[in-house]
């Protein structure tokens, strides 16, 4: 069965699950198996057995071995390839230099890259229009790229400088552009769904209410999280209302096996995420996130169904981080044949031998797209480097609607810079 669709044909299939290849269920006594698609499209929220989970095979779990065909990869045309190099590429270089800029001191706190997981970004937001909306995670560099940020603006964000994207007063996990939906990074696992579910919402009422959305149908919102989140109740609310209500969202998991030094197998009862979505009546979709021809399969169609008004999806794309989970990590807990596997399956450079295998371009092509990358994140540097600092009148802003009598004192003056502010707290 094909691991990059989910199409009510597919869910018919037997399902070859990743814990031992179980059948799936046989028709409802007196169903057809047309009207049997028609229930599936519909939700199958009206009988359990018309619920069957989409499973592939899968790295998750190491002892199984069912074997099944190789999909073919999807046709792409040449434009399409170039533009997926050309945004994952953006990804792995900009993050490869936020690492020096970050070990030079140019950035604060703490940072997390996505090295290794850029099939997925790229293969889930280059399909969006730009009324769709992103929300991220504490790991949104890359996402912000994908959706349009300027390189120069994510990374002038990152040096805390006034003219990043959220004039310095984000930071690394904390993306935002309202010019491009891109609704936010959040530090805390799991707080972005409920704004994504909310942002869907909003899409639905527009469309059906105030009947403002575009020709194409319905805007809709990428939630993006991790395997660590899939356990937490804003999950499992979110995937119940935004069902109930039919949102035009797509919950991304972007599984890279570790929520910051647990094993996502040590921590999840049942490790296979994905079957979390038809227990809420919703499609549930798992797929190699370090295949990104494969993720956007995947993406169109749940994404197209979300614009139809056909409601939400959970895909579930097993990837992998190549870096510890911030740069302040050691990563000393994953094992170093695990790291070897996984950088053998570098979703770039699977991508670029595709291309030149498919004559889709020439190898002096996409080194003139990794020049001209390079050049876009030395520029992002040196113009974040020059910018200035926020000024101090900012300090207070987007913190208190009035902050006189929080952040500013009966004499003008800002609290914080009082002396006795942190007194009684300097020792803790």
């Amino acid at each position: 069965m094909a691991a990059a669709s989910f199409t009510a044909a597919k869910f018919l299939a037997p399902v070859a699950a990743r814990s031992g290849g179980e059948r799936a269920p046989p028709l409802p006594a007196g169903a057809s198996s047309s009207s049997f698609a028609r229930a599936l499209r519909r939700g199958g929220a009206h009988h359990p057995r018309l619920r069957t989970a989409l499973a592939v095979s899968s790295d998750v779990l190491a002892g199984n071995k069912a074997a099944q065909a190789a999909p073919a990869n999807p046709a792409v045309t040449r434009e399409e390839a170039l533009e997926l190099y050309e945004d994952m590429v953006l990804g792995r270089v900009f993050e490869d230099m936020c690492a020096q800029m970050y070990y030079r001191g140019k950035m604060f706190g703490f940072v997390h890259l996505y090295n290794g997981q850029e099939a997925v970004s790229t293969g889930f937001i280059k399909l969006l229009n730009q009324a769709d909306c992103v929300v991220s995670t504490y790991r949104d560099h890359v996402h912000a790229l994908s959706k349009g940020v300027p390189a120069r603006s994510v990374m002038a964000e990152l040096f805390g400088k006034a003219t990043g994207c959220c004039r310095g007063q984000g930071g690394s996990m904390h993306m935002f552009s309202a010019p491009h939906n891109l609704l936010g990074g959040f530090a805390f696992i799991g707080e972005g769904i409920p704004v994504a579910t909310g942002a869907a919402f909003a899409a639905k009422y527009r469309h059906e209410v105030l009947k403002e959305s575009g020709p194409d149908g319905l805007d809709v919102t990428l939630a993006f999280f991790g395997d660590g989140t899939c356990n937490n109740g804003q999950f499992f609310e979110c995937l119940n209302m935004a069902q109930l209500w039919k949102l035009p969202i797509v919950f991304v998991v972007e599984n890279n096996l570790w929520a910051i030094g647990m094993s996502h197998l040590r921590s999840t009862s049942d490790p296979e995420i994905y079957k979390k979505g038809p227990a809420f009546g919703m499609p549930g979709v798992h797929v190699d996130g370090m295949d990104v021809l494969k993720v956007r399969e995947v993406a169109k169609e749940a994404i197209e169904r979300a614009r139809r008004g056909e409601g939400p999806t959970l895909v579930e794309c097993e990837t992998y981080r190549f870096r510890g989970h911030s740069l302040a990590d050691p990563d000393e807990l994953r094992k170093a044949d695990e790291k070897t596997h996984y950088a053998a399956r570098d979703p770039i450079t699977a991508l670029k031998k595709y291309i030149i295998e498919e004559n889709l371009a020439t190898e002096s092509e996409l080194k003139s797209i990794e020049k001209k990358i390079d050049d876009v994140v030395e520029e992002a540097v040196e113009f974040a480097d020059a910018s200035p600092h926020p000024p101090r009148s900012q300090l207070l802003e987007n913190v208190f609607s009035d902050p006189k009598g929080f952040g500013i004192g009966p004499d003008g003056k800002y609290r914080c810079e009082d002396p006795k502010f942190t007194q009684g707290t300097a020792q803790v």
